[in-house]
């Protein structure tokens, strides 16, 4: 990528650099817009505004979470804010005649909160948010690099230019906003994801054989329902494949599928009623994810309405698991299985509560180090063997001399015998062996 700088309309535009490292072969705005960027300013002053955008919309879904959603939805939130910071940052420079249009991703973003149901106060408060805190960010710089002299005039200045750009930035968000919810409102994929909802959250209003026929999925059936998920957005189809695949290898006659987000959607199956082993097994389920590059959260098969709200209930609980423990450095399962970690998802309900009972529990065994975490998993593995020395050690790929080492090791941390309050301590050990930091640090730390 070269860099052709000219004489800028604001030299001190120019002096913008990030505080930290930043990679632009990872920026989130499209390359196109990225290397127009560094032809115009110069490479510092668009890893300056991208490492803003990035704390800015750390700051959006903090503040109003329904405009994340996904990981995939936080991936589309950052191109957009991060294409409409380098367009203030254009504004800046060359004023608002010339600056370019507003990004095809900036409304692709609107356009996803619509059919999401975010409404529209929503987005524009995140508007308001973002708007604050690059404002915020420029008129900082700008007092810091301007000379005392100017600096008043010059933040006057910058303060009125991006006023006047943020205002013709929610007009274009609000027109976008009212067009797609108009297109939206009327159409099949709104009606079919209203009635879901709707049986979602109150079952008992729905008339059972009415949505049936809307739905074209016969709710009175038993269903294993389904959340699949992509960090990647705008996977719309892929992840739709993906979903009936899954369904399908878990012997699945018919499916209902519900995109939500970007990078994430809803889905059932109709699957045999009789609760006995079906053909559909968890590597096929596995392998067919993994094609896709995507992941999964399953939740266990339920009779009628109730079952379809329990088993969704269920899958988005073990998506959640699947959530901390990636945040914890684990690595990613393609298939998650409630039934599998219904422990863990029950009893990380309250993360606060969940960390303050492995706290308590593992007391200095809950401490972030390499020899208590080996201490902390051999002793899991150990309970959970029935004290077997040799199967433990070949599931670490240890000796049987290092398992027991550890566990007499851990026992001395922990300060009492592993007989005692040994249900309380098994779950405490697999709740820092799934989660990691999420429940080995107090909030505060982590927040």
């Amino acid at each position: 990528m070269t860099e052709t700088v000219r004489p800028l309309r604001r030299a001190w535009i120019a002096r913008l650099g990030p505080r930290g490292e930043v990679d632009i072969d990872r920026a989130a705005a499209p390359r196109a817009i990225v290397e127009d960027a560094v032809e115009r300013v110069g490479a510092d002053p668009v890893l300056w505004a991208i490492e803003l955008s990035s704390l800015v919309v750390r700051r959006i879904v903090g503040e109003v979470p329904a405009l994340g959603g996904s990981p995939a939805g936080v991936e589309l939130l950052r191109r957009g804010n991060e294409g409409t910071t380098l367009r203030a940052l254009f504004t800046l420079l060359d004023g608002p005649a010339v600056a370019p249009p507003i990004g095809a991703a900036t409304l692709e973003g609107i356009r996803e909160f619509v059919h999401r149901g975010v409404p529209l106060e929503q987005v524009l408060h995140g508007v308001r948010i973002g708007h604050a805190a690059t404002a915020e960010a420029f008129l900082r710089a700008c007092t810091e690099l301007v000379d005392p002299q100017a600096a008043v005039e010059e933040v006057t200045a910058v303060s009125r230019e991006l006023f006047s750009y943020v205002d013709e930035l929610s007009d274009a968000m609000i027109r976008t906003y009212l067009v797609e919810h108009e297109v939206w409102s009327t159409s099949a994929a709104a009606a079919r994801a209203d009635i879901v909802r709707s049986l979602l959250g109150d079952a008992t209003t729905a008339d059972v054989g009415e949505a049936s026929r809307a739905l074209g999925y016969d709710l009175r059936r038993t269903h294993e329902a389904v959340v699949v998920w992509s960090d990647s957005p705008n996977r719309s189809s892929t992840l739709q494949a993906a979903a009936i695949e899954a369904l399908r290898a878990r012997d699945a006659t018919t499916t209902l599928v519900v995109p939500v987000a970007s990078g994430r959607l809803w889905a059932w199956g109709t699957v045999p009623p009789d609760g006995t082993r079906r053909t559909g097994s968890w590597d096929a389920v596995a392998q067919a994810l993994s094609r896709q590059q995507v992941q999964a959260a399953f939740g266990t098969p339920g009779a009628g309405v109730a079952g379809f709200r329990r088993s969704h209930g269920e899958a988005e609980r073990g998506e959640r698991v699947e959530r901390l423990r990636r945040e914890a450095g684990r690595v990613p399962r393609p298939a998650t299985a409630y039934a599998d970690v219904a422990a863990i998802a029950l009893s990380a309900t309250d993360l606060d509560a969940a960390g303050d009972f492995v706290r308590r529990e593992l007391g200095g065994l809950a401490a972030r180090s390499a020899p208590m975490e080996a201490l902390r998993t051999t002793l899991y593995q150990y309970i959970g063997a029935e004290r077997r020395l040799v199967e433990v050690a070949r599931n670490l790929h240890v000796a049987r001399g290092t398992v027991t080492y550890r566990v007499k090791r851990a026992q001395e941390v922990l300060g009492h015998d592993l007989d005692d309050r040994r249900f309380a301590l098994h779950t405490a050990l697999a709740l820092a062996e799934e989660l990691g930091d999420a429940v080995l640090l107090p909030r505060d730390i982590q927040r």
